[in-house]
């Protein structure tokens, strides 16, 4: 019974609906995939995992391992697009390959663009190597979009990064789902990104994925990605094991890729965590000890090494100097700067396994053609500067973790830059060669670490319990104002780990507000303050008057309480609870409200019914709380001031805590506006619609370029043309030369509805003629096959007649035996059963006078069934032979009347007859008498006998020694296995028991019907039979 003055809580049925949904949402979640993402800045690379399929690569659309970070708006060759169309887009290696023609449309390296404002430095960078694409800032934002030359109207051309950036990850979305096969959706993802990442890069990433209709579950930096692969496969010492506590693994992964170099300490050790119940289990833990990065140490800068030497070499022909060409002038050439910095990569890559290259240019610029050669040697001198900046991210992660090269077990190098020979060389200086491990995939560890952290956060896998700590790399502080002054307070430093909280203490009795900042180092090594987050009490001060009025808080006791966070998800700040705190004396309780509480039964105030639609929580928190506070250090609960009270009289003293409510503004990167986003996500959604029907119409226009070469092929097939005439065919080759000759002159321009159209001429003359020569290949072998159903049927209904038949002669016998039974005599008294024991020796034998049991003869069929196979038999070949009487008048090329559709029709009607008097006799279905083991032979004693009366009751008489043991046979085992022979198909005659037709005589019968009755066939009649039973 539900306590007084509470109402019972049910659950309506909406609220069970809702739970309903919520089960099938998580099922259904539950079947989905998940997808890791390598977020290069030259390639990206992706990973799905799917029940029953582990770790898996997803491949591009043309089978490679990874995509180039780039797409391509392809302008029209009429050019800009007309109003509410949208260009063709490509991806990956097809976009880069787009770059020479169409260099201000191609948008490759978008990385680094997020987040940033104009005037940025990595804008400043991405200017320079690529100065044909048009960047400018965005309206009411301080990040930056493209403009693209391929749309007329104005407010058309802008794009946002993050925009762009979702075009490409629904693109890699789409290759994982292709991969993922039917019934899975991927939608869940991991990203990695560098250690550098700030709040404003992380931010813009999640719109990114938003756009692209991915969930992100995690962010992950990129050397924690490469540490969760290198554990996958390892297990660590468990360094709280109580007998022998192990040392943890120490290794540094360092990451240098074609935009970034950065270096990670991390720390692989095992530990025993409790599990489920008493049991503790063992987990493998990667934490980060310290990172640093070099945001332009990588592929790219070395490009751009070999870029500037090529126009130094350039320059120094006499056809250039004649021409006056400037450095400026190469460099601003879009189409130039793309040919060298394509050309550059290639070198790069040579010379990472040869000693020297060359390159050849062809109309270079303004038509100037000139070869470029390249040694490695002078490769090296060029980049001696940047080899000296291999050592610093190195160093500057292990003075953050507080330890030596020589505190390292080993150094784990990835991404593609690595493999340059002096970035191996200058390595092994640092850090020794025996460190130097090769013990991951250095182009795809990062992304199996992120996909296999997807699969551990996703309910629908059981994976191996890696549990990473990651940081976020940058400090942050508050700034809030104070009895008119600006205050500072450092909260978080670089090595904070993800999803760690602080409780922010403030002695506030009216609203008040904070900024957040995060600390960035600038390439000149000052650090920029960049707020992120603006939070705002709203009824700071409502509530500490209430605290006053109603519960008597002392005005010098107040204290405010922020809890800010560090996402565990992006790494961002957020603030998740905001509360006030003060001291009130607790009043003394008289005697009656003493002897309530002894008995628990509290005041009136505490036994007020809940009002309507009032839970027992919202009640408690409808007022101020007296609790204690597990953020909160310096308050106390009531229970803790009142055992700390005297008990000399002195009032006792109670922490009362309230919630406050606040708003908490992201500042810097700021969200979209919900219109803004909804306008990007229709775009979207309009380009993914506009090149699905420019795929449908390309798929018309070759279906129709092939098929006017396939139909010339029938001019000489013999089979077509006796089934057409002369003029059918001249028609035919008209239109087909018409038709060739319209596909290539307005096909390309032409939409999908003329394409249809002159498929459709061609088909509407060739189909019937088609038609007409697989009836004429078809029609006798059907006709053959309803024939031959026609005459099993006389089979059929001879098997019916017959069961008919036994079905009288039993009922006549069972008529005469019941008469005979009842003129019979009463039987006579029992006498003892000794007496009819045999002669030792002398077999038994049973009376002459003995009746034989009729065996019972069920009425499965009766005359109805037989006037239905006749008239249905009669129907069909009355039928055939009229049909067939009118088909064999027809010349070749007329239309048939005698169809091979209809022959099917008829026979599946006979064909259901048969399956009709065969399910009838299934439905009777009955499983024979087992046969009982014959019993031992009695001996006959020579021992008087005994009168009825004297005989002792039965016992259980034991087996002697070496006489086997009879037991009872199982009659309703041997029933089930009768069952079973019938489903499996057995050649038992007997496993369909009673009377009638035998199964070898149905299978006889039916095989000359034309019913094929296969052992599915039977397993399906039994199935029906069951459930007929049921």
């Amino acid at each position: 019974m539900a306590p007084p003055g509470r109402r019972r809580n049910s659950l309506s049925p909406a609220a069970m609906l809702l739970g309903l949904l919520f089960l099938f949402s998580s099922t259904a979640s539950a079947a989905s995939a998940v997808l890791g993402v390598d977020l290069g800045t030259e390639y990206i690379k992706a990973a799905l995992v799917k029940p029953g399929v582990p770790l898996e690569i997803v491949l591009t659309k043309d089978s490679r391992r990874k995509e180039t970070s780039a797409i391509a708006f392809k302008p029209l060759k009429s050019g800009a697009l007309p109003e509410g169309s949208f260009p063709e887009r490509f991806y990956g290696a097809d976009a880069i390959a787009l770059q020479a023609r169409f260099p201000g449309d191609v948008y490759p390296n978008l990385k680094h663009l997020l987040g940033a404002s104009s005037g940025s430095d990595a804008v400043k960078i991405y200017n320079g190597r690529y100065p044909a694409i048009e960047i400018a800032d965005t309206e009411g934002r301080k990040t930056v979009s493209f403009k693209s030359s391929v749309f007329s109207k104005e407010e058309e051309k802008s794009f946002s990064v993050e925009e762009v950036l979702g075009m490409v990850l629904k693109n890699v979305r789409e290759n994982a789902k292709a991969l993922a096969g039917t019934g899975y959706d991927v939608q869940d993802v991991v990203f990695t990104v560098p250690p550098f990442y700030t709040v404003e890069e992380r931010r813009a990433l999640e719109v990114s994925a938003k756009l692209a209709g991915l969930k992100v579950l995690s962010v992950v930096s990129d050397g924690v990605a490469v540490g969760i692969n290198y554990a996958t496969g390892r297990t660590f010492p468990v360094v709280n094991d109580k007998k022998e506590p192990g040392k943890p693994e120490v290794n540094l992964v360092f990451d240098m890729g074609a935009g970034s170099a950065s270096a990670t300490v991390l720390q692989f050790q095992g530990r025993s965590v409790k599990d489920v119940g008493k049991r503790n289990k063992t987990i493998q833990e990667v934490n980060v000890l310290g990172a640093s990065w070099d945001r332009t140490l990588g592929g790219d800068a070395l490009n751009s090494l070999i870029v500037d030497d090529i126009v130094n070499t350039f320059l120094e022909l006499p056809a250039t100097k004649s021409a006056s060409i400037t450095a400026e002038k190469v460099y601003g050439h879009g189409r130039t700067a793309a040919k060298m910095f394509k050309e550059a990569e290639r070198i790069r890559q040579v010379l990472s396994a040869n000693q020297a290259t060359q390159a050849s240019f062809e109309s270079f610029f303004e038509d100037i053609d000139f070869k470029y050669k390249l040694d490695r040697t002078k490769f090296e001198q060029l980049a001696a500067d940047i080899s000296a900046r291999v050592d610093a991210p190195i160093k500057k992660a292990l003075e953050a973790a507080g330890l030596t090269i020589a505190d390292i077990d080993s150094v784990i190098v990835h991404g593609g830059a690595t493999r340059t020979p002096f970035v191996q060389a200058r390595l092994e200086a640092v850090a020794g060669k025996d460190k130097i491990r090769a013990n991951v995939n250095s182009d795809e560890a990062a992304v199996f670490g992120a996909a296999f952290k997807a699969a551990g956060l996703s309910p629908s896998f059981r994976v191996k319990e890696i549990r990473d700590s990651d940081t976020q790399g940058y400090s942050h502080s508050i700034e809030y104002m104070h009895n008119m002054k600006t205050k500072n307070q450092n909260i978080f430093t670089p090595s904070t780990k993800l999803g760690a909280t602080k409780d922010l203490p403030f002695n506030m009795m009216g609203e008040f507000e904070f900024t957040v900042h995060q600390h960035v180092p600038s390439a000149s090594g000052k650090e920029t303050k960049e707020p992120t987050l603006l939070f705002k009490s709203l009824n700071l001060t409502e509530t500490v008057t209430k605290l006053i009025d109603n519960e008597g808080c002392e005005r010098d006791s107040f204290n405010n309480y922020v809890q800010v966070r560090l996402s565990p998800v992006t790494g961002t700040p957020e603030v998740t609870s905001a509360w006030v705190t003060c001291e009130a004396t607790e009043a003394k309780a008289g005697i009656v409200d003493g002897v309530k509480n002894l008995f628990g039964m509290g005041g009136r105030k505490d036994q007020e019914a809940l009002k309507e639609g009032e839970s027992s929580s919202e009640s408690a928190s409808a007022s101020s709380s007296v609790s204690s506070s597990k953020s909160s250090k310096g308050s106390k609960s009531s229970s803790a001031a009142a055992a700390e009270a005297s008990d000399d009289g002195k009032p006792k003293k109670k922490t009362v805590r309230s919630n406050i409510t606040w708003d908490a503004k992201k500042l810097g990167y700021e969200k979209f506006p919900r219109k803004e986003f909804r306008k990007m996500q229709d775009r979207l959604a309009a380009f993914d619609a506009s090149d699905k029907a420019r795929r449908v119409r390309e798929e018309v226009l070759n279906s129709l370029e092939a098929y006017t070469y396939r139909a010339r092929d029938y001019f000489d097939d013999e089979d077509f043309t006796a089934v057409t005439t002369k003029d059918v065919l001249t028609q035919l080759e008209e239109k087909l030369n018409a038709a060739s000759e319209w596909v290539y002159s307005e096909g390309p321009n032409a939409d999908e509805k003329s394409l249809r159209a002159k498929l459709k001429e061609l088909e509407d003359i060739v189909n019937p003629v088609l038609r007409r020569r697989r009836e004429s290949w078809k029609r006798p072998g059907a006709i053959t096959e309803l024939e031959e159903t026609i005459a099993g049927m006389k089979e059929v209904d001879d098997l019916v007649k017959n069961q008919i038949a036994e079905r009288a002669v039993y009922v006549t016998k069972s008529a005469e035996a019941a008469s005979s039974s009842s003129a019979s005599p009463s039987a006579s008294p029992s006498v003892d059963p000794l007496d009819e024991l045999e002669e030792e020796g002398i077999d038994s034998a049973p009376s002459a006078s003995a009746t034989p049991e009729l065996e019972e003869v069920p009425e499965i069929y009766t005359e109805a069934d037989r006037t239905k196979i006749s008239s249905v038999t009669e129907k069909v070949k009355k039928w055939l032979d009229e049909t067939r009487t009118k088909q064999d008048k027809l010349a070749a090329h007329e239309e048939p009347v005698l169809t091979v559709e209809q022959l099917k029709t008829y026979k599946k009607e006979l064909d259901d007859v048969v399956m009709e008097m065969m399910m009838k006799k299934m439905k009777h279905f009955k499983p024979p008498k087992p046969k009982a083991s014959p019993k031992p032979k009695a001996k006959k004693t020579s021992k008087p006998k005994k009168s009825k009366a004297e005989k002792p009751a039965e016992t259980p008489v034991a087996p002697k020694e070496g006489e086997a043991e009879t037991e009872a046979p199982d009659v309703q085992a041997q029933a089930d296995q009768q069952k079973e022979d019938i489903k499996n198909g057995g050649p038992n005659a007997e496993s369909y028991g009673g009377h009638g037709p035998t199964e070898e005589e149905l299978r006889e019968a039916f095989a000359k019907a034309g019913v094929e009755m296969t052992e599915e066939g039977i397993r399906k009649v039994v199935e029906q039979e069951k459930h007929d039973e049921l």
